[in-house]
Parts: C-alpha cells; sequence; structure tokens
C-alpha cells in the first residue's frame, strides 16, 4: 500500500528511526520537527495520514489535531508519553484516531499505521451507501449526509458509524467495534478508544446520549443503532 505520511517530532533520533521504518514498509515519510512548521504541511493536504507528537516546540500536538480538524479527516496518530492517560484521552476527544504511548516498539507502530491507512481506504466495490433514519452513508466517498448538509467525520468515526448502521437494532460490544475498527481478531485499540470515538461520533451527529436518536448506549455491553420506529 503506497502513501504519503507525515511525521511531527522534535526528537531527531526518534524521527530518524520511524522514518527509516516507515520508508522500510514503501510508504513516503516526511518529518517536521516543531509543531508551526508541522502544522503547515498537515494543512497542505498532500498527506495520507499523520503521525505527531504531543509536546512539540512553536505549538503542542493537541493545538495542531484542533487546527488539522477544522478542515481535515486525515487520520491522525498521537504518540503520548507513557502513562499520561490525560495526554490519551484529550488527543482522541480532539479527534485523533488512535494513540501510541512512548517508548514503543517499530513493529507495533507500523501495525498502527497499516490499519489505520486500511480504514481510510475508500472501497466501493465492497461496501453500499446505507440509509439509516435521516442519514445517506456513503463508503465511496466517506461522507455522511443530513440532508444537504454534509456532516465531516474522521475515519474512525466513519467506521463505527457504519458498523452501527448497517444492522440497526444489534448489539455490538465495545470489543466487536475495536474489531471493527482495527479489522483484525487481534485488535490493538482499546476500550478508551472505543468510548473517546463514540462520544465524538455523537456530538458530531447532534445525538443526546440521554435521548438518542441514533445511537443508544446498552449499559455494561455496548451500543446499538436504533431502528426506525413504526
Amino acid at each position: 500500500m503506497s502513501a504519503s505520511l507525515l511525521l511531527v517530532e522534535d526528537d531527531f533520533d526518534v524521527a530518524d528511526a520511524v522514518v527509516m521504518a516507515l520508508e522500510d514498509e514503501g510508504w513516503q515519510a516526511e518529518h517536521a520537527a516543531d509543531g508551526t512548521s508541522g502544522l503547515k504541511r498537515a494543512q497542505s493536504g498532500e498527506h495520507d495520514l499523520i503521525i505527531l507528537d504531543v509536546r512539540l516546540p512553536g505549538m503542542n500536538g493537541f493545538d495542531i489535531c484542533r487546527e488539522l480538524r477544522k478542515t481535515s479527516s486525515v487520520p491522525v496518530l498521537f504518540l503520548t508519553a507513557r502513562g499520561e492517560e490525560l495526554d490519551k484521552v484529550v488527543g482522541l476527544e480532539l479527534g485523533a484516531d488512535d494513540y501510541l504511548a512512548k517508548p514503543f516498539g517499530i513493529r507495533e507502530l507500523k501495525a498502527r499505521v497499516r490499519a489505520l491507512l486500511r480504514r481510510a481506504a475508500i472501497r466501493p466495490e465492497e461496501e453500499k451507501r446505507v440509509r439509516a433514519k435521516d442519514l445517506v452513508i456513503m463508503p465511496e466517498r466517506q461522507a455522511v449526509y443530513r440532508g444537504e448538509e454534509r456532516i465531516h467525520l474522521t475515519a474512525s468515526e466513519f467506521t463505527l458509524l457504519m458498523t452501527l448502521a448497517r444492522r440497526p437494532g444489534q448489539v455490538f460490544t465495545r470489543e466487536m467495534l475495536m474489531e471493527a475498527l482495527w479489522e483484525t481478531d487481534r485488535n490493538t485499540g482499546s476500550v478508551l478508544t472505543v468510548n473517546a470515538h463514540m462520544r465524538n461520533l455523537r456530538d458530531r451527529l447532534g445525538d443526546d446520549s440521554d435521548n438518542p436518536k441514533y445511537i443508544q448506549t446498552v449499559r455494561g455491553v455496548g451500543y446499538k443503532f436504533l431502528e426506525e420506529r413504526p
């Protein structure tokens, strides 16, 4: 799978190792060493995935992600300090697709990147448009419409919505949704990731979790897309 990746990382030793590993996989890898230049390159629209360190000079990773999400749904993988649970939560709530704690293994990084690229890939031959309540979900464009309004989702949010809306009324456990996100039986996500993406998805849909129109929480189990009332 050929792809163009951007790494925003101020540690040059880490950056050199990551760029080399990514290029070994056949991907094109560009490096930005500070937040300001990283945001400028990320906003260019030339990349298929952004790998974003949290702690950066000039502008931190959170601010970059916040600005980027105003105009782009490009997949974002955050690099966080080990044990910084708050960084993970904040990153996901800002619209990042996944996080990886430092120090990390190169094989794990490659697996995360590969999964995010697969998730973002457009595969019109495999999936058909879904009409769910007043939503039209278009996998061939990774787009969701409500009437004339386009609802902008990240790749992860789109995957969750598509998974639920294709089978209204069916309860999906968080583990099932993790597998849907990662397209593997040995997922590398977490319940934290699913919950954060679900909160973001509901916000974008304008869905009230206490009185849902689209997605209902099944306490202690997971989520389901509500069926049309007769």
